[in-house]
């Protein structure tokens, strides 16, 4: 064990929790401050052999365990985004078919509808087209509302799939114009 090895083991000895605290104070979650602690001392040790200056130790493994933060709130920056644009299409799905654009479906729309699963059918015919409250179809069901969403959305991504197999003369993603 090298010199500088040693050195960063004493650091890490006596000054764990205090920096442990400190990156508790930048994540707010204690398993992710374990998490980064680990990280930034692998990294360190992987790193320690190129280091020349001992009087440097502290300030260098401080860097290491700052950028470790910075990449942690840029990861949950990615996956918020990605969250938030995954919930406004899922919204943007849920919402049911004015009465007056139902009539603009494509007949192979209503004509598809029985090859569907009978429980997938049942969900697009309560929900979209009679635009029954999803709460109260989760109730008739006995199931969650998640569960709901999960089977509502397989069952727009099957008849989609089968509008996009059988109506090869529609105006792409417009099937108000059939002409099939």
């Amino acid at each position: 064990m090298t010199s500088i090895d040693q050195q960063l083991e004493v650091l890490l000895a006596e000054g764990r929790q205090r920096l442990l605290q400190y990156i508790q104070q930048k994540v707010s979650d204690p398993q992710m401050a374990e998490d980064i602690l680990h990280n930034s001392l692998l990294k360190a040790l992987q790193a320690a052999p190129g280091l020349r200056s001992r009087e440097k130790l502290v300030p260098w493994f401080y860097r290491i365990v700052q950028h470790a933060i910075v990449d942690v709130q840029r990861q949950r920056a990615r996956e918020q985004r990605a969250y938030q644009t995954y919930m406004a299409d899922y919204i943007a799905e849920q919402e049911v078919i004015p009465p007056e654009d139902a009539t603009l479906i494509c007949e192979c729309f209503r004509a598809l509808l029985p090859s569907l699963k009978e429980d997938y059918r049942f969900l697009i015919e309560k929900i979209d087209l009679e635009g029954e409250d999803p709460r109260k179809v989760a109730q008739q069901l006995g199931i969650t509302r998640n569960n709901l969403n999960v089977r509502l959305h397989r069952a727009r991504r099957q008849l989609r799939a089968r509008l996009e197999d059988l109506c090869t003369e529609c105006i792409p993603q417009n099937h108000a114009d059939c002409r099939c």
